[in-house]
């Protein structure tokens, strides 16, 4: 008795050919997470990458700016 075989699955995320984003397209990926408007999409594509660096990176240098341009909001407004 033999099992029936299984239907062929599409290649998982670490099996597809990806490629090295821009930084431009690291921008826009970290910037729409932050502001939860990312589409299914573009989060897929965005962990078919290798590496998970240049969003980390990306993600502490726009959170270090929020931080930054808060504290100078505050400053300005409150005497």
């Amino acid at each position: 008795m033999s099992l029936p075989k299984q239907p062929s699955q599409s290649p998982s995320i670490s099996e597809s050919k990806s490629t090295k984003p821009s930084i431009f397209q690291v921008m826009r990926a970290v910037s729409a997470s932050m502001l939860g408007v990312q589409s299914n999409k573009n989060y897929q594509d965005d962990f078919a990458t290798n590496s998970v660096v240049p969003y980390l990176v990306v993600g502490v240098i726009f959170v270090l700016i929020l931080i930054l341009g808060l504290v100078a909001l505050v400053n300005v407004l409150v005497p």
